[in-house]
């Protein structure tokens, strides 16, 4: 899959464009003035996958926690500030990897430029957040509504305040809740600038409608070549957001990580409870790191040959069922040793790769 061709930037140590995989981020859902709980749920998102953290910034309280949060969190920090330009000065001061903020929304000129020289100063990306729900005023009149064309405006006004001040270390995100709006801003985006974006879709919603709008919207930009950052926004656990992101990733092939469950949706002639042993193969394995393609199928003759690119599997049949890898049966099993011995042959082929 071809990628547009974006600068190259860094959050931390992990790299944003110029074809660099597309990281996971993720936003924090505690009170950032919190410092144990942000740090536990920092650590639970870079467990499921997360590599990228956002914080919000409502007060100075939460701006001189970063710190503490910072010298804590496995992943980069990015900040996310609104309207003050002293709460990014102190954000910059305790050492964040980035900022979101909208430069024409922080005020005078001279506040932006304090906010891009504290940057410059420590080489921190700034991403302009431009967001359909917070348009400025004579855009909203000049196009009516939050349009594609206003989106792109917006970023192009923001970008210029700070492509003044000679800094371009810029990613530009532009999201609606809308996801054809969406799709269409970033790719009039694309078509005029070679910043970085980070892609999503505004206010999904709750599951299972947000993961719909949201793979629908990031899966065309992807497949399209367009995104160098993803972060899924549900009005879920966070948890969730990541394992969407990661899911999104794999299905398009862009990235791999993780169990890729393969399973069949059943139907009249299947015999065993394909939904609970799938449930219960992904559970057991969601912890393993390494890509991996794994098959639950209901139907021991046409299972394997239709999973065949599944590295290992079972099929189930009437009180008995198969194992088998890489299409190949292996050996038949009994129907409530299924799940054990799909585990055990997974744990045996691992240990059996590290030592060669």
């Amino acid at each position: 899959m071809k990628r547009r061709k974006t600068r190259r930037l860094y959050i931390g140590e992990v790299p944003i464009g110029d074809g660099a995989p597309p990281p996971v981020q993720s936003m924090t859902k505690t009170d950032t003035r919190d410092v144990v709980k942000t740090v536990a749920q920092i650590k639970e998102l870079h467990e499921a996958g997360c590599e990228i953290i956002r914080v919000a910034v409502p007060d100075m309280e939460a701006a001189q926690c970063l710190g503490k949060i910072k010298a804590e969190s496995p992943v980069p920090v990015i900040a996310d500030i609104h309207f003050d330009y002293r709460l990014a000065l102190e954000a910059l001061r305790q050492g964040v990897d980035g900022l979101r903020i909208n430069p024409g929304n922080i005020g005078a000129k001279w506040k932006i430029k304090e906010v891009v020289e504290a940057a410059r100063e420590r080489r921190i990306p700034i991403r302009i957040g431009v967001n359909a729900g917070s348009l400025e005023r004579d855009i909203l009149e000049r196009y009516g509504h939050p349009t594609p064309e206003a989106l792109v405006e917006s970023a192009r006004r923001n970008i210029e305040l700070l492509e003044d001040l000679d800094y371009r270390e810029i990613k530009v995100s532009l999201k609606s809740s809308s996801v054809m709006d969406t799709v269409a801003a970033y790719r009039l985006f694309s078509e005029r600038f070679d910043y970085p974006l980070h892609v999503g879709i505004s206010e999904a919603g709750p599951p299972p409608q947000g993961i719909i709008k949201s793979a629908i919207g990031i899966g065309i930009l992807l497949s399209e070549g367009i995104g160098d950052t993803i972060r899924v926004s549900l009005t879920a656990p966070p948890v969730e957001e990541v394992k969407v992101a990661w899911g999104i990733l794999k299905a398009l092939g862009v990235r791999s990580s993780g169990v890729d469950l393969i399973s069949c949706p059943t139907c009249g002639r299947c015999q065993v409870d394909i939904i609970k042993l799938s449930n219960r193969v992904s559970e057991s394995l969601s912890s393993v790191k390494k890509p991996l393609k794994v098959a639950v199928m209901g139907c021991p003759v046409n299972g394997p040959g239709e999973a065949r690119e599944a590295d290992f599997g079972i099929a189930g049949g009437k009180g008995k069922g198969i194992l088998f890898k890489k299409g190949k049966v292996i050996k038949e099993v009994p129907e409530e040793r299924l799940l054990e011995e799909l585990l055990e042959l997974i744990r045996t082929e691992n240990e059996d790769n590290k030592e060669h």
